[in-house]
């Protein structure tokens, strides 16, 4: 007798037949790595709570971008940890502040074999920890943070970014950005905004990664997105493509997964995925274990983030998987 079902079988046959009608191809050019740059550091240090990441000396991040680049990586996103913090920021827009001056030196490096994007928020650099600037009462004031973002970003593109990646969730932080950037000459480069950025429990090993608590045992709940919601996720990224936007991201990418359907049926603009430090680590943890394959379920981690419709995935993986599939 003969089944229906058995034509789907017969194409999983072989590995040959599998490749063949496969839907969805991940490939080094869907790759962005995030990379920490410490100031004041001249050899690499390990972060515990991330296997295999590190906060970079400026030294070893230049190595790393470079074997990056000859991988076919095509984008790196830069946090940065710098010496010293205070309530400002400052750090953020100081032309002498660590991620300008890597993403100076990079540019020298490496010129346009790589797009350099560079996170664009505060709470790497202030010693509350917070994303914006404090009102008197404690709370995040909104409109006096988003100036501060308007010079990070002119600061970031002085020093050769080609993408300035605002992740702070305040309102009409991008239109602040692009008239920033635009009112400077630097029409030329692009915004991808973290649109739809959850108010995650996911991040905890990134926020070892740039040193940052915030003090007082507060959270970021009052600006980061509720992750009970899927449609004001929505409103969010169409918000923020209006004010200027040119790419749009979803953060954390797997348990958002059906956020990220969403909107790339909706917007047909480039969107982004952040596989963000929780997920990696969790992949990591159980790997070291021996529960998992680990490197099978980063690359079908990966591949359920593109076939969700990501067109750029955001990866600590991203070395792992281009070394993989490079050719």
């Amino acid at each position: 007798m003969s089944f229906p079902q058995r034509r789907l079988r017969r194409l999983r046959r072989t590995p040959a037949l599998r490749r063949l009608v496969a839907e969805t191809h991940l490939r080094v050019d869907d790759l962005v790595a995030p990379l920490f740059v410490r100031e004041g550091i001249d050899e690499p240090r390990p972060i515990p709570s991330l296997p295999g990441v590190v906060q970079h000396s400026l030294a070893s991040l230049r190595a790393e971008v470079r074997e990056l680049v000859g991988l076919g990586v095509p984008a790196v996103i830069l946090f940065g940890v710098p010496a010293h913090k205070d309530a400002r920021g400052s750090g953020a827009s100081d032309p002498d502040g660590i991620v300008q001056v890597a993403l100076r030196t990079l540019r020298d490096d490496v010129g346009d074999d790589v797009v350099l994007m560079a996170d664009l928020c505060l709470d790497e650099y202030t010693d509350h920890g917070h994303c914006g600037l404090l009102a008197p009462d404690g709370s995040v004031d909104n409109d006096a943070t988003i100036e501060r973002y308007a010079a990070a970003g002119i600061a970031q593109a002085e020093a050769g970014a080609d993408i300035v990646a605002p992740s702070g969730m305040m309102d009409g932080q991008v239109r602040a950005i692009r008239d920033g950037l635009d009112g400077d000459g630097f029409e030329h480069v692009a915004i991808l905004a973290y649109a739809a950025k959850y108010a995650s429990a996911l991040y905890g090993p990134f926020r070892d990664a740039v040193d940052v608590s915030i003090t007082g045992g507060g959270d970021r709940k009052s600006y980061q997105q509720d992750w009970h919601n899927a449609r004001e996720a929505l409103e969010e990224i169409r918000l923020d493509l209006r004010e200027g936007a040119d790419l749009v991201m979803v953060k954390p990418a797997l348990a958002y997964l059906d956020v990220l359907a969403r909107a790339r049926a909706e917007v047909d603009v480039p969107i982004a995925a952040y596989h963000v430090s929780g997920e990696y680590a969790m992949v990591r943890a159980a790997a070291e274990r021996g529960w998992i394959d680990g490197d099978a379920v980063a690359m079908e981690h990966l591949t359920a983030i593109k076939r969700a419709g990501a067109d750029l995935i955001l990866t600590y993986f991203a070395r792992e998987i281009a070394e993989v599939l490079a050719p």
